[in-house]
C-alpha cells in the first residue's frame, strides 16, 4: 500500500523530499515522483484525506491504457493439467504463454488469474499432485457381508481403496482382515490393476503398515518395508490426525462408500470372490464417470497423467514372508508345520532363522542363507537335499531299490526274488532297503552259494524277511540233508510174525 497521504501531509508542513524520504522509509525517487503526480493531478494534501485508498492510488497511479484488443486469456484448464506434470512449474507455463502471445499478462497477472479459476474448481481437484508420485491407501469406515452358504453365518468383510494422485483413478476391493497379509496382498493387487508403481505409497498409522507412529520418523513394519523395497517405493505415513495428507484416500473412500457399497447394500453375496466381483463392476463404472467441473474422467485423466509416469512393475509380485526361529535337530532338519527341512549337517543343534512364504522356505544361519527348499504341505514327511548329508549318510542315501536288486541278481535268482519281495512287501519299498541291504550283507559272511540256498529256501516257503533268511543259515538249513545209510538190522523173529510163507 502505497504512503500516499503520508508524503501530502509531510510536504505540506514545508519538509523537504529529503527528509520525507527518511520519515517515510522510501526513496527520493519515489517521493519526488508521487509529489509529481500529486502536482499533475491538483491533488492537496486536505483532498487526500478525504478520498479512500483505492480512489486516491487510481488518481495518481491510474492503470495504463492497452492498446487494441485484450490479452488472449490462457486454457487454464490445461495449465492446471500440466502442473501436475514433473517439473512443470507456472513460471514454465507463463514463458510459453508470452512466447505465443508477447503482448499477453505479465507473470504477476497471470498467477492471480491462474489462481482465481483455481478457486473455482473442487478443493480435492485444487490440489497439486505430481504425474505417478502418490499412491494413497486406506480402509473404508464401512464393511460389507459375506453370508456363509453352509451355516448361515455373516462374516465382515474390510474395504480396502487405494487412489493415484494427480488423476484420481481408484482401486478397491474386499478382503476379509485389515491384518498384515490381507494389508500387503491388497498393495501388490492394486498395483497390478495400476500396472505400474508409483514414487511414493502414503498409508495411514494403520499397524499392519506403521509399527510405532511418529510425526517425523514413524516406524515402518519389516514386512511393509519389504515390500517397498521390492517395488522401490518410498512409504511415507501420514502424520496423525493430519487428514489432509491423506485427501485423496478420504475422498476416494467416501466416493467408493456411495457410489459402490450404496449401491450393492440390497444383493447378498456367498463369498468373498463374489462380492469382489460385483464391486469390480461398479468401480470400471465409477472410473469411467466424467468429471462435474473438469472435462474427461478418471480413465482418461490416468491414461494422459499417471500411467506414462508410473515405474514397470517388477518380474514377480510380491510374496509376503513370515519369520521363525528354529534350532536345528540331530538329524539336521528343521521342522515348520510338522514338515522337515534339510540343512547343513554342521548346523545340527545350532539356532536359525526360517523365512518362509506361501511358496519357498529358505534357512538363514547369522544373516546368510544356508537352504531353500520348495514349501511342503505333507505333514510327517521330510524333505532333504544331499549335499547337507554327512558323507556316512550320502553313501546310504545312493541306495535305491533298483540297484539293491541288480547286487542281488548277481548273488543269484533266488536271492534276487528274495530281496525284491522284501520291498514289494512294504508299503513303500524304501522301508524294505535296509532289510534287504542286511540280506545280501550275509553274503560277506556265509559266502554267495550258502546265500543263494537259503533264500531259495526263504522265498519257497513264503518268508521274505531278514530274520527269516538268518534263522536259516544259523540253523544250517540251507545246506542238502546227508543221505540216508542202509540198514543192516534184519527184523526180528517171533511168534507174531506170520512170514512170507503164510501167504502162498
Amino acid at each position: 500500500m502505497r504512503k500516499i497521504r503520508e508524503i501530502l501531509r509531510l510536504k505540506d508542513q514545508g519538509l523537504s523530499a529529503r527528509q520525507i524520504a527518511v520519515s517515510a522509509g522510501l526513496a527520493r525517487s519515489t517521493i519526488a515522483e508521487c509529489l509529481r503526480r500529486a502536482e499533475a493531478a491538483g491533488l492537496s494534501a486536505a483532498q487526500a484525506q478525504t478520498l479512500s485508498e483505492a480512489r486516491l492510488e487510481d488518481q495518481l497511479y491510474p492503470p495504463r491504457p492497452r492498446a487494441g484488443v485484450s490479452a488472449p486469456l490462457p486454457d487454464w484448464q490445461r495449465i492446471h493439467t500440466e502442473l501436475r506434470r514433473p517439473g512443470v512449474t507456472l513460471q514454465l507455463l507463463w514463458e510459453e504463454y508470452q512466447a505465443l502471445h508477447p503482448d499477453g499478462y505479465r507473470y504477476s497477472r497471470f498467477c492471480d488469474l491462474y489462481r482465481a479459476w483455481a478457486g473455482r474448481v473442487d478443493t480435492v481437484m485444487r490440489q497439486t499432485h505430481r504425474a505417478g508420485e502418490k499412491l494413497v491407501v486406506d480402509y473404508a469406515g464401512h464393511t460389507a457381508s459375506v453370508v456363509d452358504r453352509t451355516t448361515g453365518e455373516l462374516r465382515t468383510a474390510q474395504i480396502f481403496v487405494a487412489v493415484l494422485g494427480a488423476s484420481n483413478y481408484t482401486y478397491a476391493e474386499a478382503t476379509w482382515s485389515q491384518g498384515l497379509p490381507d494389508w500387503l496382498a491388497s498393495h501388490g493387487r492394486a498395483l497390478t490393476f495400476f500396472q505400474g508403481v508409483p514414487a511414493i505409497i502414503v498409508p495411514d498409522n494403520l499397524r499392519s503398515g506403521v509399527t510405532r507412529a511418529h510425526r517425523y520418523e514413524p516406524d515402518i513394519n519389516p514386512a511393509y518395508q519389504a515390500l517397498a523395497d521390492h517395488y522401490s517405493v518410498a512409504i511415507v505415513p501420514a502424520r496423525v490426525r493430519r487428514p489432509k495428507d491423506k485427501a485423496k484416500a478420504e475422498v476416494g473412500v467416501q466416493i467408493v462408500e456411495r457410489w459402490i457399497l450404496a449401491r450393492l447394500r440390497h444383493e447378498t453375496f456367498f463369498s468373498l470372490a463374489a462380492l469382489n466381483r460385483a464391486m469390480q463392476r461398479w468401480l470400471i463404472a465409477l472410473n469411467a464417470r466424467p468429471f462435474r467441473k473438469l472435462p474427461g474422467s478418471r480413465v482418461t485423466a490416468f491414461e494422459t497423467i499417471d500411467r506414462p509416469a508410473l515405474r514397470p512393475l517388477p518380474a514377480t509380485p510380491f510374496e509376503y514372508a513370515q519369520y521363525k526361529r528354529a534350532r536345528v535337530h540331530i538329524d539336521y532338519h528343521v521342522e515348520l508345520d510338522r514338515h522337515y527341512y534339510s540343512v547343513p549337517h554342521a548346523l545340527v543343534r545350532r539356532e536359525v532363522e526360517l523365512r518362509y512364504t506361501a511358496t519357498t522356505v529358505e534357512v538363514f544361519h547369522r544373516g546368510q542363507r544356508v537352504a531353500s527348499h520348495l514349501r511342503s504341505v505333507a505333514q510327517g514327511q521330510h524333505t532333504t537335499i544331499t549335499a547337507h548329508m554327512p558323507e556316512s549318510h550320502r553313501r546310504y542315501a545312493e541306495w535305491s531299490p533298483e540297484r539293491l536288486v541288480r547286487w542281488a541278481e548277481t548273488i543269484g535268482p533266488a536271492t534276487a526274488g528274495c530281496v525284491s519281495g522284501i520291498m514289494a512287501r512294504r508299503k513303500h519299498p524304501q522301508q524294505g532297503m535296509r532289510a534287504a541291504l542286511g540280506v545280501l550283507r550275509l553274503a560277506d559272511s556265509v559266502g554267495p552259494e550258502r546265500l543263494e540256498a537259503a533264500c531259495a529256501r526263504a522265498v519257497a516257503a513264503g518268508a521274505y524277511r531278514y530274520q527269516s533268511v538268518a534263522s536259516i543259515l544259523k540253523a544250517g538249513l540251507d545246506r542238502p540233508p546227508p543221505p540216508a545209510a542202509p540198514s543192516s538190522t534184519l527184523p526180528l523173529m517171533h511168534d507174531h510174525v506170520r512170514g512170507a510163507d503164510y501167504y502162498h
